[in-house]
């Protein structure tokens, strides 16, 4: 068994943003914004009027953005407030009002502002290029402007706009009443009761027979509730199916790709890729770790199972903090203060309890703020792997503060790139300093974590896409999501899992099927772009770490594919993704070896 957890992983503290749902400083925020948008609101008209005037146009663009981040700012502080605090009380209905009232009121005033990115999309690009140009100061804007442009073929009317960000948080319901029904779930596990946390980190007991008590009982628990969840994730794409033919997306997942700006075709080569490997990465993988445990065949509440017989090294938080923190000074001693501040602030809450979400986050709040890392820390090495992956967000997070909110939000082909990479630091420090004996375990870990982060999310990506193509022809029943996860697992996992009776439910607990449709692949995308950068660093360590500073600190403000150049590194290359996929190849070799 493991070693208990001796120091506690803490709780975060939110009184950086407010001290209560009743702290006047909301009420304030929420007049401040509401000022700063009739202040935009004075604009409207305004820059149509200006355009055979570069100057005047330049500076009229410069104030009507300055105030709508203003607006940004003091409406995401309240938001990031409701949504951190209703992620540790998901049984609270008071929790839970104030999140929907907090949604349905920042919807109200942002509906106001809505008019600057249809006035803005209604100029011609060499208008915009001529203000800038007569105007510096609005240049600051252009990379926030290149990613509002990206959506200008799909804009409707201001009046359909305007319903679609007033109608947002009734659509909002649907993804509360999914987290509410998983966080009320009670799991039966023999004698024990479990969380779905604590179910899901049962999945990777030493103790086989705990493993499958938690799996059955997990499977039941979603068994109950498929008609609720189903009901959940059918609605929301039926609202996105209407709103996407609103706005001529060719595709369900269109939408998602040009947030990330990503092309499709990229994003179809890098599945493909994935799909294509699975044979000699996820099917090979699991066939070894069959034999070295002394199966034909694992069942699939085995797949992360510890490879070793021996219990495998637990954590408690002093440790994690440590191994982490070396982690990042390793890479470079700038990034490793910024994510020191967060072990010495209370902005970590990773201590499980009841009513708290599944998962992990840090949720970045706005640029005049610090971000908060989100977890449920039970000792595992995995868990230490996933500190190190939020406080990778964190650090990349704080290093784009000073662009703004608007510049530094970061498409999610590089928003990952910081938390994987950390990740992988991680590893290498753990793998250096294990013996050889622990070394197998180590690798069959970091194996297991690859293929579920590219492998696995892949298989969630075809999983998603089938069902919104399903979709489009009517509701899909729960056993027909059943039917569609078990066919795209047992591709992906190959013949050495087998998928027993109730494994057809685990599609219910993938949050963000119903939360950010699409957005799965970018941690696979992620990956294998991180996989790449890890190599450049192995080649020269000393010249990567101001690059790799450089990257973060860029935040939004250019495409993955501008950011990628300084090291060399061309995504759109078919080489770029195998680079990836022959790095993980390369450790199921040593795997290999040693067993």
């Amino acid at each position: 068994m493991n070693k208990p957890v001796a120091v506690q992983p803490p709780v975060w503290d939110l009184s950086d943003l407010y001290a209560s749902r009743e702290d006047p400083h909301v009420a304030a925020d929420f007049d401040a914004a509401a000022a700063a948008a009739a202040s935009i609101g004075k604009l409207e008209g305004r820059l149509a009027e200006a355009r055979a005037d570069p100057a005047t146009l330049g500076a009229r663009i410069d104030e009507a953005i300055d105030l709508y981040q203003t607006v940004t700012d003091r409406l995401g502080a309240i938001a990031a407030y409701a949504h951190l605090a209703s992620s540790v009380e998901r049984t609270d209905p008071a929790w839970a009002k104030f999140q929907a009232d907090v949604q349905a009121r920042i919807a109200a005033i942002s509906a106001d502002t809505l008019w600057l990115t249809l006035e803005l999309n209604a100029l011609e690009d060499a208008e915009i290029a001529a203000a800038l140009k007569a105007h510096p100061a609005a240049a600051r804007w252009t990379p926030w402007l290149r990613r509002v442009r990206l959506g200008r073929p799909h804009e409707l009317s201001a009046e359909a706009e305007r319903m679609i960000v007033e109608r947002s948080p009734a659509t909002a319901q649907w993804a509360r009443l999914y987290d509410e029904t998983l966080a009320r779930m009670q799991i039966t596990a023999g004698r024990e009761t479990l969380t779905l946390n604590e179910a899901l980190t049962r999945l990777s007991d030493p103790d086989a027979g705990k493993r499958k008590r938690a799996a059955e009982g997990l499977s039941k628990a979603l068994e109950d509730q498929t008609p609720v969840l189903a009901l959940c994730l059918n609605t929301v794409a039926l609202e996105k199916q209407v709103e996407d033919r609103w706005r001529r997306f060719a595709d369900p997942a269109t939408s998602r790709h040009l947030g990330n700006e990503v092309d499709a075709e990229s994003v179809e080569a890098m599945v493909a890729a994935v799909g294509e490997a699975y044979p000699r990465l996820s099917h090979r993988y699991y066939r070894l770790k069959a034999k070295a445990l002394g199966k034909a065949k694992l069942d699939h509440w085995d797949r992360n199972a510890p490879i070793e017989a021996a219990p495998p090294r637990a954590y408690d938080w002093a440790e994690a903090r440590s191994v982490v923190l070396d982690a990042f000074a390793d890479l470079d001693p700038k990034v490793a203060d910024r994510v020191s501040t967060f072990f010495r602030e209370p902005w970590i809450d990773a201590r499980p309890r009841p009513g708290k979400s599944t998962g992990a986050y840090c949720h970045p709040v706005t640029a005049d703020r610090h971000p908060y890392v989100f977890l449920n820390f039970m000792g595992e090495r995995r868990d230490v792997l996933t500190l190190a992956h939020e406080l990778g967000h964190a650090a990349h997070q704080t290093l784009a503060q000073p662009l703004g909110t608007l510049n530094a939000d970061t498409p999610l082909t590089l928003a990952e790139t910081a938390s994987i990479f950390a990740e992988g630091l991680v590893f290498d420090r753990l793998l250096d300093e294990a013996s050889p004996k622990a070394q197998r375990g180590l690798l069959a870990g970091r194996i297991e974590d690859g293929l579920n982060t590219v492998v696995r999310q892949v298989a969630f990506h075809r999983f998603e896409t089938r069902f919104h193509a399903e979709r489009l022809g009517g509701e899909v029943d729960a056993e027909r999501l059943g039917q569609l996860w078990l066919e795209e697992m047992a591709a992906s996992l190959g013949p050495a899992i087998i998928l027993n009776p109730g494994y057809e439910a685990f599609w219910a607990y993938i949050s963000h099927f119903v939360h950010t449709p699409f957005y799965v692949y970018a941690y696979a995308f992620g990956d294998l772009l991180v996989s790449a950068l890890m190599e450049r660093r192995r080649a020269d360590p000393q010249s990567f770490a101001p690059l790799y500073e450089q990257l973060l600190a860029g935040g939004g403000t250019r495409t993955y594919v501008e950011a990628l150049e300084p090291f060399g590194l061309n995504p759109r290359d078919p080489a770029f993704w195998r680079t990836g996929l022959n790095r993980l190849e390369g450790l199921i070799d040593r795997f290999e070896a040693l067993s």
